[in-house]
């Protein structure tokens, strides 16, 4: 069983590399657990319109400390539940807004003029709008609308579930880690439940022809050397570099400047 806490080193046959980190939504990394290697560019699976959601949260925060994490826990659903336990590990920082790590990440690339990469493509890419109706199709059938209603109970039985497959947390660190990571577990296999496995399929094969795009942007200019940092949810790292290993199509993809306006020491 490979490691959840060992990012994946993905080569492309073009050149270049892709490290894949997996994150947990809202749990701040401490510095053993965050990518150590040099990388040239940043990926996000987000749209660039996250930073302007990041920076409303950051706003949000400065005026009610925790109004983001109200939210979240009123929200229901599988996050909501996710951030319920989350809130009770002590030995961790978690339910903090905006997201700390891919936003960390962001403002170091924007601190040091590295490129960043938004991979989910603009809502009017006519690829992605038949992907997105799908979806929306699939979430309101009535048979998932209704399994929703009783989410308590669907959500007990992931995280027993994932709890057989707990791996240890890294060394060093406190087992609060490990739990959050079966909790970050059973909030995806919810997320994913919701879609089709189809329609998984399909985004992330989008997702990986953008990833190889952005390395290649990278590439013209490093070459071989050229290193990507993609940024995904832990449970979704798997899918992301299977993907990755099974797709031959490169989506050509330019970086965004982003900016910020709140820095800290990196």
């Amino acid at each position: 069983m490979s490691s959840l806490w060992t990012d994946t080193v993905w080569e492309d046959p073009d050149g270049g590399r892709v490290i894949v980190h997996g994150t947990m939504p809202t749990v701040v990394y401490p510095n053993a657990m965050r990518p150590r290697a040099t990388w040239h560019g940043l990926a996000l699976l987000e749209s660039p319109d996250v930073v302007d959601l990041w920076i409303q949260e950051e706003a949000d925060e400065a005026e009610s400390q925790g109004i983001n994490l109200t939210h979240a826990l009123l929200s229901g659903g599988a996050f909501g539940k996710y951030i319920e336990g989350i809130e009770t590990l002590e030995a961790l920082q978690g339910g903090r807004f905006p997201d700390p790590e891919p936003r960390r990440l962001q403002r170091n690339a924007d601190r040091h003029g590295r490129a960043v990469f938004f991979i989910e493509p603009l809502a009017d890419d006519e690829d992605w709008g038949d992907y997105l109706t799908q979806e929306a199709r699939a979430v309101s059938h009535w048979r998932k609308l209704l399994g929703m209603v009783r989410v308590g109970k669907r959500w007990k039985k992931s995280v027993k579930q994932h709890l057989f497959n707990a791996q240890p947390p890294p060394k060093g660190q406190s087992v609060d880690y490990s739990t959050a990571s079966v909790l970050a577990a059973a909030w995806w296999e919810l997320s994913e439940w919701l879609s089709t496995p189809a329609l998984a399929n399909r985004r992330n094969e989008r997702y990986a022809a953008r990833v190889r795009g952005a390395l290649a942007s990278l590439r013209s200019d490093l070459g071989d050397d050229a290193t990507l940092l993609l940024v995904v949810h832990q449970p979704h790292a798997a899918a992301m570099v299977k993907a990755l290993d099974a797709n031959r199509t490169v989506e050509e993809i330019s970086s965004t400047a982003t900016t910020s306006t709140h820095t800290e020491e990196e």
